[in-house]
């Protein structure tokens, strides 16, 4: 696990990302990798390719063209995540990353892994809800029974939407459902290919075709679910501190100061990752403030060196 800087052809497609569990006091996975665009592909093409997540990959790239990156030009794939600051267990959603994670239960002998999903999740007004909740069915094919607010919403756009949707192609929960403990909350898949790694649900939480189909026979019922907000994570690896920073998603902002409420946000993570460390009292922690400011500034989901033990 590293933060590294490989290059790689866009060609074919890939599943989704799964890491051995890291160990001890380290908190970050995965690696950032480069790759070079060719001249027919989007950035939202080689997000699907490496499965990113749509925000992810422009927040990443904010000085590439989204829809014609051209022929050679260099695209950051944030592959690299610090674990939100959760128990390392079950499914966890971090709303402003936009991102999934399943710690699956490791068998005997096994190295513990775990793996990350980028989800759409509920639009302006159409809130994902935050805590923590439990699946309880699991359904294969599922029927839509379109609840009276989306119905309506349909309506005032001059559409007709039946009360029943069942399974096929025309159904946007697509082939799996896993339905929650908080009532009308499901996480799915989807019947359309893009659109993952949005607000752009009426608050349940959307996968891929291909990742909701690896994930729902490996999640048993009654596996918890912890929904939370973490802008910003701080983690450790080996004895360098990384900072990942997200923007403030516009429904989970408490106060008209975003850059404060951000700021904040990342002085609540850094504080508690060097609260991981105090047990080594002897050495000095080297904050790079450059990094620490940059890192705030752009808020581009990767995670960044902002310190150092000594």
């Amino acid at each position: 696990m590293s933060i590294g800087g490989a290059w790689f052809p866009v060609v074919g497609s890939v599943h989704a990302m799964s890491y051995p569990l890291p160990t001890g006091n380290d908190g970050l996975i995965g690696t950032i990798e480069t790759v070079a665009a060719r001249y027919e592909d989007t950035l939202l093409d080689i997000a699907v390719h490496y499965g990113i997540g749509q925000e992810e990959i422009v927040w990443a790239n904010p000085h590439v063209d989204r829809w014609l990156p051209g022929e050679g030009t260099p695209v950051i794939i944030p592959s690299s995540f610090i674990l939100p600051r959760t128990p390392l267990k079950g499914l966890v959603l971090n709303l402003p990353e936009m991102r999934l994670y399943f710690y699956p239960k490791a068998g005997q002998g096994k190295t513990p892994v775990v793996e990350t999903y980028p989800v759409s999740i509920g639009r302006q007004d159409w809130d994902t809800p935050q805590g923590t909740t439990r699946i309880i069915s699991k359904v294969k094919n599922p029927a839509w029974y379109p609840p009276d607010s989306i119905r309506l919403e349909h309506e005032q756009r001059g559409e007709s939407l039946p009360r029943v949707v069942p399974p096929g192609p025309d159904n946007p929960l697509g082939n799996y459902a896993l339905k929650l403990e908080i009532p009308g909350y499901l996480i799915h898949g989807t019947n359309k290919t893009f659109g993952i790694g949005l607000q752009a649900s009426h608050g349940c939480i959307r996968l891929s075709p291909g990742d909701i189909e690896q994930l729902f026979p490996q999640v048993a019922s009654g596996t918890a679910v912890r929904i939370v907000n973490q802008p910003a994570k701080a983690g450790w690896l080996g004895d360098t501190l990384y900072l990942e920073v997200h923007p403030l998603l516009e429904n989970l902002q408490h106060g008209e100061d975003q850059a404060k409420e951000l700021v904040d946000a990342v002085h609540n993570a850094v504080s508690q990752a060097l609260r991981d460390r105090e047990v080594q009292r002897d050495r000095r922690v080297n904050l790079n403030t450059v990094a620490l400011e940059a890192a705030i500034r752009s808020a581009s989901g990767l995670p960044v060196a902002i310190a150092t033990l000594q």
